[in-house]
């Protein structure tokens, strides 16, 4: 995302934020891992109006455009007007990604035993849901047919080739990398623990989601699980019974990098685009860059 140039205290995937306030950069002593700091939120999202828009989507050629592309879309167009969603804690240091990286498990296909993998897409903060459809499908179609390993099952197959005292060790170089910002970049983009947020579709399992906890190793600030639509009757202002349907999303979120204001700000609007989902078609007219 940023374009700026490369300076003392940089990572290889994000910029340090120098002028947080004295507070927020004190912060991270206090709590130094993600499992100190996450905090959680249920919201269920009334969907009608994205339903109408997908299936509109849909008819247009859009085919198998679904729930999991409008809450990517939905997120990156967040970011894109609230930019300190996409920081990140590591080294006891608050990042700003320097782009927007998605994170999600795929299994092969439905059945029990089919192997399951990550996945890591790449996005800017102008994509468009037109954008994540292409992106997400060309890569999970990549995926799907493959027989091959990817490089995060490459990389695992690897590792865990070691006897286990050397594993450990590996490991704890690894996290000592990461701390310092030094990790390589081809291990940064196999790494699914490295990247703006996770994202689980437990809807296509026909079940409800889950808060799922971020994890201590690696940037991702962010973990969103949401459930498969449901029916709830319920009675509007002039006295009748609605049929709406709902999408309950469970956010787990690192507190360290924005506080309750802004990620109020960021949930608002996440609301905002759910009532008026046709602003994904079209690129946001400006970028908030985050702070220096």
């Amino acid at each position: 995302m940023s374009k700026t140039r490369r300076r003392a205290g940089d990572r290889r995937d994000g910029r340090l934020l120098r002028s947080l306030p004295a507070f927020s950069k004190f912060i991270p002593y206090i709590m130094p891992t993600r499992n100190d700091a996450f905090i959680l939120y249920d919201e269920s999202f009334e969907v009608s109006a994205v339903d109408r828009f997908l299936r509109r989507l849909r008819v247009d050629g859009y085919k198998g455009i679904g729930m999991l592309h409008f809450l990517i879309a939905t997120h990156i167009r967040c970011i894109s007007m609230l930019p300190g969603i996409n920081r990140f804690v590591a080294g006891r240091r608050i990042y700003a990604h320097d782009d927007i990286t998605v994170v999600m498990a795929v299994k092969r296909s439905l059945s029990v035993d089919a192997t399951e993998t990550t996945i890591k897409i790449h996005f800017e903060p102008t994509d468009t849901i037109f954008d994540v459809y292409r992106k997400l499908n060309e890569k999970i179609e990549e995926i799907k047919t493959s027989e091959e390993d990817n490089n995060t099952e490459e990389v695992a197959e690897t590792l865990t080739r070691a006897p286990r005292f050397l594993l450990r060790f590996i490991i704890a170089v690894l996290r000592m990398l990461d701390y310092f910002g030094l990790i390589p970049d081809s291990l940064i983009e196999a790494s699914p623990f490295h990247g703006s947020m996770i994202i689980t579709d437990l809807g296509s399992l026909r079940i409800g989601p889950v808060f799922h906890h971020i994890y201590n190793f690696g940037t991702l600030p962010v973990f969103i699980a949401f459930g498969a639509r449901r029916h709830a009757y319920e009675i509007n202002r002039r006295g009748k019974v609605d049929d709406n349907k709902y999408v309950d999303c469970k956010f787990v979120l690192d507190e360290r990098i924005a506080d309750g204001h802004y990620y109020a700000q960021f949930l608002q609007a996440y609301r905002y685009i759910f009532q008026h989902p046709e602003i994904l078609e079209k690129a946001p007219t400006r970028v908030v860059e985050d702070v220096r």
